[in-house]
C-alpha cells in the first residue's frame, strides 16, 4: 500500500464490480487515463470531448474487438478522485473485464491497490478522512441503521461538529499566543473566564461524541443478546422461533445444549446476535460444566440478557436466586415467563415480587413453541436498545480510531482545565490546547497522518473503490 502514497502521478485501473453480472464496470484514474482509452477506443478522440459525457463504441486491442462499451468521462478536477477519470461499462463477463484491464495496463496503467481511488480523493482534497472512512462503512452496511450512520458521516455531520470545536479553540489559541509576544508587559488578551466556558463546552461535546461509541459499536458489530435460564425452560425453542428455523436441538432431556450457539438476525435495522446457552444448574457432567462456564462468559459480554423460565416448574425462591445472579443495572435484562399456552400469564405474586426487587428488569410472558407474544418480545428488544443508547444527538461514532482520538482529546482538555486552575503560564496553556487540536485533526486528517495509519484505513476498502 505504501507505494500508493509515492506514485500519485501514475494512472491506476481496477474493476469496480466483481463476478458474473449483466454489466461490469472498470475505473481508471490518473493523468494518462484519456491517452490510454484513446488507444483502445477508436470511435472518437475522447481528449476533445467534454467532461461528464457518455460515449458508445468498441474497445479494440491488437486489432481484435473485445466488447462494445459505454465510456464515461470525468475530467480533473470534477471527478471522484480529483484526477482525470474514465469509467468503462462493459458486459459483466470476468473474461471481458480482465481483458480490458490488461489492455489498459499494456498502455501504461497499473493495477490499483485496495481503496486507492478513495485515497486519491482524500489526498487531492475531494473528501476528508472522515468521509473516506464513511465510504468504507457505507459499502459494508448491512442494515438501515448502519446505512444511515454512514450516509450522515459522508454528508459531513461529524466533520461539521469537529470543525466548530476547532475554530473556537484556534480563535483562543491565537489570543494566547499573542500574549506570548507581549510577555514582558504582562498583558492578558484571552479572557480566562471565557476560555473556561469554551473548554467546558468543548469537553461536553467531545464526551457526548465519545459516549455514542458504545451505541455505534453495537450497531456496527451486532448487539450480543444471550438467552439464559434453567434446563428445559425452552431456550433453544425460543432461538428457533426467533430465527424461524430449526437452528438448535430441542429436547426434553435436561442439559441438551452444552455449547453456545450464535445466530444473527435484523430487527428494525439493528443486528442482534442471539446466543443460546447451556441451562443454569449444578452439573456433574464435565462437558456440561464447561458449557455452563461459557454461559457466564457470554453473560459478562452481553448487552441484553433474556432470562427465560417455566413458571409452571419454578418457585419464587428459585426465580429470585437466578435474577440475583444475573442482575446488572448496566445491562438490559428481560425476564420472560415461557409456556404461556400452559398457564394464564405471569403469576401475580411473581410479578409483584420481581417488580419490587428488580425494578430495572422488564417482565413478559410468551409461548416460544406456539409463537405467542414473541413479536412483543422482538419489539421490546428494539425499544430497550433505543432507550438505553439513543439520545437527542444525531452523531453516532462507530469507528474505534475516532473513539481513541476523542478520548485523547478529552485527556488533553483535562490538562488545560488543571492548568487554568493552577494559573499555568500562557506558553504551557497553548501547548495543551494544541494537543486538543492535534487529536481532533487526527480524526479529520487535517494534520499529517502517519502513512501506516492511512495504509491501514484504506487497505480495508475493496479493489476499485
Amino acid at each position: 500500500m505504501l507505494h500508493a502514497f509515492k506514485d500519485q502521478k501514475n494512472t491506476i485501473v481496477a474493476p469496480a464490480t466483481t463476478g458474473v453480472s449483466a454489466i461490469g464496470i472498470i475505473r481508471m484514474s490518473g493523468p494518462a487515463s484519456f491517452y490510454i482509452i484513446n488507444q483502445l477506443f477508436p470511435s472518437k478522440n475522447v481528449m476533445h470531448q467534454p467532461s461528464h459525457t457518455l460515449h458508445v463504441g468498441w474497445i479494440i486491442f491488437n486489432t481484435k474487438p473485445i466488447d462494445e462499451v459505454v465510456i464515461s468521462l470525468f475530467k480533473t478536477p470534477r471527478s471522484y478522485t480529483g484526477e482525470d477519470v474514465i469509467e468503462i461499462s462493459c458486459h459483466g463477463s470476468p473474461y471481458i473485464v480482465e481483458s480490458i484491464i490488461q489492455a489498459c495496463v499494456y498502455f501504461g496503467a497499473r493495477m490499483a491497490t485496495p481503496g486507492e481511488f478513495t485515497l486519491r480523493a482524500f489526498m487531492n482534497g475531494k473528501i476528508n478522512l472522515l468521509q473516506a472512512e464513511a465510504v468504507a462503512d457505507l459499502i459494508a452496511s448491512e442494515n438501515k441503521t448502519q446505512h444511515n450512520i454512514a450516509i450522515q458521516q459522508m454528508k459531513g455531520g461529524f466533520n461539521q461538529e469537529l470543525q466548530l470545536l476547532r475554530e473556537k479553540l484556534i480563535h483562543f489559541t491565537s489570543y494566547i499566543e499573542l500574549e506570548l509576544d507581549f510577555a514582558e508587559e504582562d498583558v492578558e488578551f484571552a479572557n480566562r473566564v471565557e476560555l473556561k466556558k469554551i473548554i467546558l463546552e468543548i469537553k461536553n461535546k467531545i464526551k457526548e461524541l465519545s459516549d455514542s461509541f458504545q451505541y455505534g459499536n453495537v450497531i456496527k458489530n451486532g448487539i450480543p443478546t444471550v438467552i439464559v435460564g434453567r434446563p428445559n425452560a425452552g431456550k433453544s425453542t425460543l432461538l428457533n422461533t426467533l430465527l424461524n428455523e430449526e437452528r438448535a436441538i430441542v429436547s426434553s432431556i435436561p442439559g441438551t445444549t452444552r455449547d453456545v450457539i450464535e445466530e444473527v438476525m435484523v430487527l428494525e435495522g439493528m443486528h442482534f446476535r442471539f446466543i443460546d446457552t447451556a441451562g443454569l444448574r449444578k452439573a456433574d457432567d464435565q462437558i456440561e460444566k464447561i458449557g455452563i462456564r461459557k454461559t457466564f462468559e457470554k453473560i459478562d459480554l452481553a448487552t441484553i440478557i433474556i432470562y427465560l423460565y417455566d413458571s409452571t416448574q419454578i418457585n419464587l425462591d428459585e426465580l429470585h436466586d437466578d435474577l440475583k445472579r444475573l442482575s446488572d443495572e448496566n445491562k438490559i435484562i428481560i425476564s420472560v415467563a415461557n409456556k404461556l399456552d400452559l398457564f394464564n400469564g405471569i403469576n401475580d405474586t411473581f410479578e409483584t415480587s420481581m417488580n419490587e426487587k428488580y425494578p430495572h428488569i422488564i417482565h413478559l410472558s410468551i409461548s416460544a413453541k406456539n409463537k405467542i407474544n414473541v413479536d412483543f418480545l422482538k419489539k421490546e428488544l428494539v425499544v430497550q436498545v433505543q432507550k438505553k443508547y439513543t439520545n437527542s444527538q444525531s452523531i453516532i461514532i462507530t469507528n474505534a480510531r475516532h473513539y481513541e482520538a476523542l478520548n485523547n482529546a478529552l485527556n488533553a482538555i483535562e490538562q488545560v482545565e488543571k492548568g487554568m486552575s493552577s494559573n499555568t503560564t500562557s506558553d504551557l496553556l497553548a501547548v495543551d490546547i494544541k494537543k486538543i487540536l492535534y487529536h481532533i485533526g487526527e480524526i479529520t486528517g487535517q494534520i499529517d497522518i502517519n502513512t501506516d495509519i492511512l495504509g491501514t484505513i484504506f487497505s480495508k476498502f475493496c479493489i476499485g473503490k
